[in-house]
Parts: C-alpha cells; sequence; structure tokens
C-alpha cells in the first residue's frame, strides 16, 4: 500500500494509530549491512515490519527479514528503541501511523538473498556506501546508531 511519509514536517496530518514494530540491523562477517529498496517509497532500508498477533517482538524481526530478503538471522541486542512522535505515515486509506519502532542488532545465520513484491532489490552495503543511497533519515539513524554500538539502547 503507498504511503506518505513525514518526518519533522509541521504540516504533517495528526496520527490516528500506533503499530509496533521491529527492524533488524544486520550485518555480515565483513561488517556489511543488510538493505533492501522498498516499493511503496523507492528508499533503501534496513528489514522491518508491523508485530503479528501471537508473536514475540524479536521473531518479528526474524520473520520480516527472512520474507523481505531470505536471509536467516540471530537476534543478539537491541540497538534502540524509535517513537517519534513528529515521524508519521499517512495510508490511503486514511490511517496515519505515528512511528513506534525496535530495532534489533542481528547476525546471518543462514538463507540466501532473494527479493519479494516489498522488497524488489536486496543487497549487503559496505559502510562507505551508505552516503550515495536514499535512506530514510529515521532509519539512516537506525544503521547509524548499529555501526555507532553505543554502550546501552538508543531510546528516542
Amino acid at each position: 500500500m503507498a504511503r506518505t511519509e513525514y518526518y519533522n514536517d509541521p504540516n504533517a496530518p495528526r496520527p490516528n494509530s500506533i503499530v509496533v514494530a521491529a527492524t533488524a540491523f544486520v550485518l555480515d562477517d565483513t561488517d556489511r549491512v543488510l538493505l533492501l529498496q522498498r516499493s511503496d517509497n523507492g528508499l533503501w532500508s534496513i528489514p522491518g515490519g508491523g508485530q503479528d498477533f501471537g508473536e514475540y517482538i524479536a521473531e518479528t524481526a526474524i520473520r520480516e527479514t527472512r520474507e523481505e530478503t531470505g536471509i536467516d538471522i540471530q537476534v543478539t541486542g537491541l540497538v534502540g528503541i524509535y517513537t517519534n512522535p513528529h515521524h508519521v505515515m499517512a495510508y490511503a486509506d486514511g490511517e496515519v501511523r505515528q512511528q513506534f519502532s525496535i530495532c534489533f542488532r542481528a547476525k546471518p545465520v543462514g538463507g540466501a538473498l532473494h527479493t519479494s513484491p516489498e522488497s524488489p532489490r536486496v543487497q549487503w552495503v559496505g559502510r562507505g556506501e551508505l552516503d550515495g543511497m536514499s535512506i530514510h533519515p529515521s532509519i539512516r539513524l537506525r544503521i547509524d546508531h548499529g555501526y555507532a554500538r553505543l554502550p546501552e539502547p538508543y531510546i528516542g
């Protein structure tokens, strides 16, 4: 479903929902991050999505990574919790969702890269290549925090 993202935009519509979501900051053994290009907005992103009923939140990160990229992961820690009330996504059906995402640190343990309807391009990306890619600021923040290996998870 197409969506419009508003990030620190005073003209953004008021949110009317919050959905718990998880993302995964996945590094391979050469320090490359797993990225996918989103089909709904064309931007590059780390894997992630909304939590399903009956699922632990870490399982959400594992499932979404497998569905969107083909890579099986093991969650190894927490990068941070991202709840910026000034980051909202407006959908065609009238839903305006305020961001609430838990970003997990993870490592690949199997699988093979593949695309999906949500992710027409999937690849491992070196840190030095990130500046040349179209990445939403909220996702870039998670990537930067993941690489920073902060002593405590980011909360904000």
